[in-house]
């Protein structure tokens, strides 16, 4: 398998009742304990925050999308201010998606050929093509620590024929990509698609695991498909993807979600989840959430969370928040994406460790997490 120069994966633990494991990556900008999860910073801003803010709560890696930065402001503007890291003042790791998710969900027009994507971009109708090549030279440009491979995203619920098509087409892409791709010091991880189907999802790993990437993502899931079959698919990728390589399950943020995934040995995560809650006033509180626009939290003087450290549990109340929301004053927003930013990465390192102490069931108990995972 080819080496990344200034990117490695280590473990140092695991749970021993479950496939769950603890280790780190390291890159160019930085190191991170791992399992992790990745704050989005689509268009290198994790929307409401500053990034020491974001740092301070935490995390150790963020989320950009070449696609988007592709469109606005543009690969050379953000190249010439020295690449995503320092144009959004982030002092740590970046990965960037590859936009084939957001060329499926926002593009219009789309046609997918052998040779790449053709759509219209969302922004202004303009013509745009984006294909292995110009994806990695994109990325290269945007100085990621991690790229992600091209990949060609399908709609929840294709059918057989159809996914069985795209994965043929995307191991084409993931050559080219790895053929493309020069950037010293970055990482290249592959995609695994398949669907919703068992043997197809095992079928995207056997074409990717022997590819050389330096790690895996896993694509496509958590798009509406019951969560006992995301973790089962979930299950049947890892078990054919190596051991040593990182494993990425790409937009799961629930904490059920989250630590089921976890205890099938996934390593990384990112979703939009904690910070669009927030910006819809809700909150997330132990395993569930709150709905600040419920009337009952308006004469409510307790915290958000009592077992909360952040910033916003230790100096408002519900019922401040609620007026915030209700009044829409951006401090709530703001208050609120703390919370629940801080609320995924205290889950995280608990399940580190839980991980390191070999009892992570307790955590998947508490979640109620091990019903999914006993189905």
């Amino acid at each position: 398998m080819r080496e990344e120069v200034g990117f490695s994966f280590e473990l140092t633990d695991s749970d021993g009742r479950t496939a769950a494991r603890r280790g780190f990556i390291s890159t160019p900008h930085g190191m991170a304990e791992t399992p992790l999860f990745m704050p989005v910073a689509t268009q290198a801003t994790v929307k409401a925050m500053r990034p020491e803010q974001v740092a301070d709560l935490g995390f150790r890696v963020v989320l950009a999308n070449a696609y988007h930065l592709m469109l606005r402001p543009g690969v050379e503007v953000v190249a010439d201010a020295g690449g995503v890291a320092a144009f959004m003042g982030w002092e740590g790791p970046v990965l960037t998606d590859s936009g084939g998710y957001q060329v499926m969900s926002l593009g219009s027009g789309v046609r997918i050929t052998p040779e790449g994507a053709h759509f219209r971009s969302h922004l202004d109708g303009s013509s745009v093509f984006l294909s292995p090549e110009s994806s990695m030279e994109a990325q290269a440009a945007l100085g990621a620590d991690i790229a992600m491979a091209l990949d060609e995203c399908l709609p929840h619920g294709a059918d057989r024929s159809t996914t069985e098509a795209s994965l043929a087409l995307n191991a084409d892409w993931a050559r080219r990509c790895l053929a493309a791709h020069h950037a010293e010091g970055q990482a290249l991880f592959g995609i695994v698609q398949g669907g919703t189907h068992p043997d197809l999802r095992e079928r995207g790993a056997d074409l990717m695991a022997p590819l050389g990437f330096a790690g895996f993502g896993l694509g496509g899931l958590s798009v509406g498909e019951p969560r006992g079959l995301t973790l089962e698919l979930v299950e049947r990728t890892v078990a054919r993807l190596p051991a040593e390589r990182p494993r990425y399950l790409m937009g799961v943020g629930d904490p059920a979600g989250l630590l089921g995934a976890i205890a099938l040995g996934v390593d990384m995560f990112d979703s939009v989840l904690p910070t669009r809650l927030a910006r819809n006033a809700s909150a997330l509180v132990g395993y569930g959430r709150l709905n600040l626009r419920n009337a009952c939290y308006g004469r409510d003087a307790t915290p958000l969370d009592p077992d909360c450290d952040c910033y916003t549990c230790s100096g408002f109340t519900r019922a401040y928040l609620r007026h915030l929301v209700m009044a829409k004053e951006i401090l709530g927003f703001h208050l609120l994406t703390v919370h629940n930013l801080r609320s995924v990465s205290r889950l995280l390192e608990r399940a580190r460790e839980a991980i390191r102490d070999g009892d992570l069931d307790t955590l998947l108990r508490e979640s109620h997490a091990d019903r999914e995972l006993r189905r």
